[in-house]
C-alpha cells in the first residue's frame, strides 16, 4: 500500500510540475504581446511634408514619445540641418501618428539637440500622446532580452510599426582605438576624446529603424535608441565591408536631453 501511495504522490507531483511550467510559459508568452501593444501607440514616424511636392509626405526615421507626451526623441542625423529651433519654412518637419495608409501628420520643431550622442528632442503640436517609460541605464545588461519597434522600410505600404526582438549582446565603446594614423578621421578623433559605451544588439535593424526605442521585453522600459549610421561611422570605420550589427545609444543620454529641457 505504501508503495502504491508513494507512486501516486510522485505521479501527482510530476503532473503538477508540468502544469505549473505550462502556465508560466503561457504567462510569459502572453506578456510580450501585451508589452508590444502598450509600446506601439508611442511609436511615431518622423519626416517632412510639402503640399507642393510629390509625394507630399516623406518618412525619414522612427521616433518615440517621451516626457509629458508632447515631445519625441529620434536620431539627430535623420533631421536635416535646416530644421533649427527657429525654422519656419517648407517642407515642414512633421511626425506621423497612427496606423494605416492615412496617418495623422503633426508639425514638429527641434527643441534640443545632442550631436555627440546623435539625439534630438522634438516638440510636437496637437493632443498629448502616450509617453514611454525610460528605464535605468544599469538595466541594459549583456544578455538582457530586448525588443525595438519602428518603421524599417518606411511607409511604402502605409504606416505599420514592426517589432524585432533579441538580446543585448555587448556593452561596448563607441570607438576602438585605431591601429595606425591612416585609420583616423575627424569623427574618430572627436569621439576618442569623449568616449562612451553603446549597446550592441543581436537583432537586425534597417535604415528606417533609426530612432526606434530599444526596450526591455518584460516591461517595455526604454534602455536605448537604435542608431544605424552614427555609431558605424567610427566603430566600423576600419572595415572594408561594414557589418550588419545593430547598435543603440544608451537611454541615459535621452534623460540628459530631457533634463536640459526642464532646467531651461
Amino acid at each position: 500500500m505504501n508503495g502504491i501511495f508513494l507512486q501516486l504522490q510522485q505521479t501527482a507531483f510530476v503532473v503538477l510540475a508540468y502544469f505549473l511550467l505550462g502556465i508560466s510559459q503561457l504567462a510569459y508568452g502572453a506578456r510580450f504581446p501585451d508589452v508590444v501593444a502598450k509600446v506601439k501607440p508611442s511609436i511615431v514616424g518622423v519626416g517632412t511634408y510639402d503640399a507642393m511636392a510629390s509625394p507630399a509626405a516623406q518618412l525619414i526615421a522612427t521616433g518615440f514619445v517621451v516626457h509629458d507626451g508632447y515631445h519625441v526623441v529620434t536620431n539627430a542625423h535623420a533631421i536635416p540641418e535646416i530644421y533649427s529651433a527657429k525654422y519656419q519654412g517648407k517642407p515642414k518637419l512633421v511626425i506621423f501618428v497612427g496606423q494605416g495608409r492615412r496617418p495623422e501628420l503633426r508639425e514638429a520643431r527641434v527643441l534640443q539637440k545632442d550631436a555627440a550622442h546623435d539625439l534630438v528632442l522634438l516638440r510636437i503640436k496637437g493632443a498629448r500622446l502616450p509617453a514611454l517609460a525610460l528605464g535605468q541605464a544599469k538595466l541594459a545588461r549583456e544578455g538582457e532580452a530586448i525588443a525595438f519597434t519602428g518603421y524599417p522600410i518606411g511607409a511604402v505600404l502605409g504606416l505599420y510599426p514592426v517589432t524585432h526582438q533579441g538580446i543585448i549582446s555587448s556593452v561596448t565603446p563607441i570607438v576602438i582605438p585605431a591601429a595606425n594614423a591612416r585609420q583616423l578621421d575627424i569623427q574618430h578623433i572627436k569621439r576618442l576624446r569623449h568616449p562612451y559605451n553603446v549597446l550592441q544588439l543581436d537583432a537586425t535593424a534597417y535604415p528606417g529603424n533609426s530612432g526606434s526605442p530599444v526596450y526591455l521585453r518584460q516591461s517595455g522600459e526604454v534602455v536605448g535608441v537604435i542608431n544605424k549610421v552614427f555609431v558605424k561611422e567610427t566603430k566600423e570605420s576600419v572595415l572594408q565591408k561594414p557589418s550588419g550589427i545593430t547598435y543603440a545609444i544608451p537611454v541615459n543620454h535621452v534623460k540628459d536631453l530631457i533634463k536640459k529641457l526642464t532646467e531651461n
